[in-house]
């Protein structure tokens, strides 16, 4: 039994008629944070709005999951929704899956808008890798047997500071989930997609910083790049009238 076998049904939000969109969001959000953005960009629409799994309204996945495993189930949602082929807009960690998606099933996506997506494995220098070096002596002192309750302690608030803040935020096979997910690198899927891609970036991100984006659109065969001045990782929330407008006229086919 695959993953996607496994996990229950998503918690889905689904409006409108028309041509069908699927709304991929980011680690630790909901599909409800596409909410400004929906009702400008649905008419002629059917809007697919789920929680990823561990997020919203959808179960945790029962094991620790790949971005292979997230696309998988939501080709199970689209094939559930009686979806064929949709476009599809992806922030962040929604993003990663749309990647890979669009890679595996090039037959189910006809457009993609990539947000400040995820996917590009970052290049760490040596003070990152003592550091995830030091976290795990920390938690490995943490899990200890042979060393008094005090210093597990000690070693598990250390190591509770050191690590990121969505790390600290997940529990159970989230956790697993993330590790394996900062861990893929999905580049070598970039030159696979046959779609068109719109991406759209914060000048100011930090999470994905733009060097990304300009590598997928190095790499994407047909990807274009717009890029919001002044806007972080969350571009479509800080400007999302420029949003609705340049997504509103990619999906349509139209030169802006």
């Amino acid at each position: 039994m695959s993953a996607a076998e496994e996990q229950p049904a998503a918690s889905v939000l689904v409006r409108g008629d028309g041509d069908p969109v699927l709304f991929l969001h980011g680690w630790g959000a909901s599909g409800e944070l596409f909410a400004p953005v929906l009702e400008p960009l649905q008419q002629g629409r059917r809007l697919i709005v789920p929680d990823l799994p561990g997020f919203g309204g959808t179960p945790a996945p029962p094991v620790a999951w790949s971005a292979h495993d997230y696309a998988d189930w939501t080709i199970a949602l689209l094939d559930r929704l009686g979806v064929e082929r949709c476009d599809v807009v992806g922030h962040s960690h929604g993003g990663r899956v749309a990647i890979v998606l669009a890679s595996r099933n090039p037959g189910r996506i006809r457009r993609i808008v990539l947000v400040d997506s995820a996917g590009i494995k970052p290049r760490h220098g040596l003070r990152y890798r003592l550091r995830v070096r030091t976290y795990k002596l920390l938690r490995g002192v943490e899990r200890s047997g042979a060393l008094p309750q005090a210093v597990r302690t000690v070693a598990a608030t250390r190591a509770n500071r050191r690590g990121s803040e969505d790390y600290r935020a997940a529990s159970g096979t989230l956790r697993g989930t993330l590790v394996r997910l900062v861990n893929e690198d999905l580049t070598p899927l970039l030159s696979g997609i046959k779609a068109p891609v719109l991406l759209i970036w914060g000048e100011e991100d930090k999470e994905t910083p733009l060097s990304d984006a300009r590598m997928m659109e190095r790499l994407i065969p047909d990807a274009g790049l717009v890029v919001f001045p002044g806007a972080g990782h969350y571009s479509y929330l800080d400007q999302p009238g420029r949003f609705v407008r340049i997504v509103d006229v990619f999906l349509r086919g139209e030169e802006e």
